[in-house]
């Protein structure tokens, strides 16, 4: 509104800020400290769709799952704190994945603050290590303002997570606010100089590397790092759960970097002598726990590309630091005279030669080789099907033995949280009905958040959701073996029937006990034109790809 009467409720000039901002989609669990606003969303139905969720961790992993997809803000709404508390894993996960998302939290009255009131929290310690901006918002009148100032933080420089808590009392409150422009976003791009001081360090490389990760991609950044390296023969490889970042099919394409990652690609990176880092953060998981890159020095010429200026020299010292998007490094990249790459064709060939095998399903203990049906489902899925997952060790069967093709169809958590494949695959599904969402979890994974599959009847949302089951969390089933084998304690798991709990929620449900049955079984639960849930039964010693426990045990002593 900007004529007239101009004076609306909090949550009247709330919701009309977020249209402003271009939200589409709002993932709630409702609650009493922000009935104000749940009632100007009522008006605008025909424009923000409004998606109930079952636990306030599910919506925050919606909203983080909708940041990656689309680039823009994911908007989470909660209640004052255990609503806020049990979001909070979405707002770390977007923060360790550098995800742009809002968590916007009913606070209580302002005249109770500081009385330890029902659910009172204050949500700028809580929040203040996990999030880029944390604030009250304590007059209507400033609502436009706060607003406009959330999304430019969130999408501005890294981007991340932000947090704003609205007492109840200030969203009933009425007052005369001046609505503001649509968020813009402000990136930087490389220097000139700094492009051709790049082009002599490849001139002079004989192994380079690209790593490419994070977020703030495009499909015009995708298609032009493909093309830079192809035209100068690099090899590139993805950062933790970033394979989507680069058509997979390309012969510079040689795997990616994190948990369950080949042995060889990463004394690739060790033994590379020109590493470009485009987005990447290079943490923990993408470097073998710091292994690959030394610390502060890293053995190799380092490139680091990155959008905001405080990762760079955080913890590796780049011999030259770009502060830049990716779409404006890559498009200036791609610009560039190629080098003559001629020489390290044999390099680029090893690599690829190597990633392939790595891709290739090796056998298994049980009648059902997870290995094979992933490398099976592959062949017979769209190039745009959105792939997600949560944390655990049948992750990496989906990371190794599946090729990802297009921006946006890899949705997995780098912050390693658990329950976020289910969530995920619905806020995809929500984002993009006319694609096929196949969610890949574990029996503990899924019982984080698998009550979301209510939300996904609830709103027709035919994802597919193929849930390993071995009985275990085999994560720490391998980690206790090989640190203390035979001494399992705590990671075992009784597991309810899985199928018949698709049924009991009103969609599809069938088991999976073979290898042969599972592709049959993948048509019918498409054909069932409702949520699926296929459990796949693995054997226990399956427990990584190609690894076995008693192999585990048997190198451990």
């Amino acid at each position: 509104m900007t004529d007239g009467d101009n004076r609306r409720t909090g949550g009247q000039i709330l919701v009309d800020a977020l249209r402003i901002h271009g939200v589409d989609s709002v993932f709630c669990v409702p609650g009493e400290s922000y009935l104000a606003a749940l009632d100007a969303f009522f008006d605008t139905s025909h424009e923000v769709s409004l998606i109930t969720c079952r636990q306030e961790g599910g919506a925050a992993n919606m909203a983080e799952a909708y940041g990656k997809m689309t680039g823009r803000p994911g908007i989470c709404f909660v209640t004052r704190g255990p609503g806020a508390t049990n979001a909070s894993i979405g707002v770390h996960t977007a923060f360790q994945d550098s995800t742009p998302m809002i968590l916007l939290i009913g606070q209580v009255g302002r005249s109770m603050l500081d009385r330890e009131a029902f659910q009172e929290m204050d949500f700028r310690r809580m929040f203040g290590e996990m999030a880029k901006w944390v604030t009250q918002v304590d007059d209507a009148a400033r609502l436009p303002e706060y607003i406009s100032q959330a999304f430019h933080v969130a999408m501005n420089g890294r981007k991340g997570p932000v947090v704003l808590a609205l007492p109840e009392d200030m969203l009933r409150d009425k007052a005369d606010a001046i609505d503001t422009r649509p968020y813009n976003v402000a990136q930087a791009s490389p220097a000139a100089a700094q492009m051709d001081e790049l082009r002599v360090l490849l001139d002079k490389a004989e192994r380079p590397m690209i790593v490419v990760g994070g977020s703030g991609w495009t499909d015009a950044a995708c298609a032009d790092v493909q093309a830079f390296a192809e035209a100068n023969q690099i090899p590139v490889a993805a950062s933790f759960r970033c394979q989507d970042h680069i058509d997979n099919a390309s012969d510079c394409y040689i795997g990616f970097l994190g948990a369950g990652a080949s042995v060889p690609l990463g004394e690739r990176v060790k033994e590379a002598d020109l590493l470009i880092v485009a987005g990447a953060r290079m943490g923990e998981m993408t470097t073998r726990s710091y292994t690959l890159m030394g610390i502060p020095t890293p053995r190799q010429t380092l490139v680091h590309v990155y959008p905001g200026p405080e990762e760079l020299g955080r913890v590796y010292t780049p011999n030259l630091p770009i502060v830049s998007g990716m779409p404006e490094f890559f498009a200036a990249a791609r610009a560039l005279e190629p080098v003559d790459g001629a020489s390290r064709t044999g390099w680029l060939a090893q690599c690829r030669d190597e990633y392939k095998t790595f891709s290739t399903p090796p056998k298994a203990a049980g009648a059902l080789n997870f290995a094979q049906a992933v490398a099976q489902l592959g062949e017979i899925l769209p190039d745009d099907a959105i792939i997600t997952n949560g944390a655990g060790n049948y992750a990496v069967w989906a990371h190794r033995f599946l090729t990802f093709k297009l921006l946006g169809t890899q949705l997995g958590p780098t912050s390693g949280a658990m329950g976020y494949a289910v969530p995920a695959a619905v806020a995809a599904k929500a984002t993009h009905p006319e694609r096929t969402v196949v969610c890949f979890t574990g029996d503990g994974d899924f019982l984080m958040t698998g009550q979301e599959m209510a939300t996904a009847v609830q709103y027709g949302l035919n994802i597919i959701v193929l849930v390993a089951n071995n009985g275990q969390y085999g994560t720490i089933r391998m980690h206790q073996e090989r640190n203390y084998p035979e001494r399992t304690v705590g990671s075992q798991l009784i597991n309810p029937d899985f199928a018949a709990l698709a049924r009991a929620y009103g969609g599809y449900g069938e088991i999976v006990e073979t290898t042969e049955d599972f592709i049959p079984a993948f048509k019918r639960a498409v054909a069932s034109n409702q949520p699926a849930i296929l459990e796949l039964r693995l054997d226990p010693e399956d427990i990584v790809p190609g690894g076995t426990i008693t192999g585990i045990r048997a190198a451990a002593k």
